[in-house]
């Protein structure tokens, strides 16, 4: 199970997902109570092995923007999340990052549809922890995707056992107040993640 773990802003938190297993970890670099800065981002990216994909997730800006932030935070791939045409996605191919498109269920889930590396399917509400009715969205994705929204230590297996993702995405769910992450929570979400 390919696990991202996303929305981190402190060292220690970095740290404890890439030693607990993570396979990438997310910067925030749109409007957010887990934003960081593109440079606050290459600071945490730094901290990262190789074999640990880093992401910088952009909502709603314009490619230039993406482009310029990306660059400047040093992170390996770029996930535009919400309706961004298929142009955002061709415009950024020339990088060679990891693309990753996040989208609610009621979207085109064929993953590579957009020039996309790799698809990931959130809650209608995202970023709000709340979870979803995971089983619908089941034997409807194609390719490499990952399951998000609502998914906490507690409910991942279930969620897993219900849409049958190739991977799955954390954030609201492993912190102690909203955009405070916490070690312990990670750790047992890469844990029950994994059975």
């Amino acid at each position: 199970m390919y696990v991202k773990i996303c929305g981190l802003s402190e060292e220690e938190h970095v740290r404890t997902a890439v030693e607990a297993g993570a396979d990438a970890i997310g910067f925030v670099l749109t409007h957010s109570p887990r934003r960081v800065t593109p440079g606050r981002a290459a600071e945490l990216a730094a901290l990262v092995p190789p074999h640990v994909l880093t992401v910088g997730v952009f909502k709603g800006e314009d490619p230039d923007t993406v482009r310029a932030a990306a660059l400047t935070a040093g992170v390996r791939a770029i996930q535009l999340h919400g309706v961004h045409p298929h142009s955002d996605f061709t415009a950024l191919k020339d990088l060679g990052l990891t693309l990753v498109r996040a989208v609610a269920a009621d979207a085109d889930l064929r993953c590579g549809a957009y020039d996309e590396d790799l698809l990931l399917v959130d809650a209608p509400r995202a970023g709000a922890g709340e979870p979803w009715d995971w089983s619908a969205v089941r034997g409807r994705p194609s390719g490499r995707w990952l399951l998000a929204g609502g998914l906490t230590p507690e409910n991942v297996r279930s969620a897993v056992a219900a849409a049958e993702p190739w991977g799955v995405d954390v954030s609201s769910g492993v912190e102690v107040a909203r955009g405070v992450k916490d070690s312990a929570l990670i750790r047992a979400f890469l844990t029950s993640a994994r059975p």
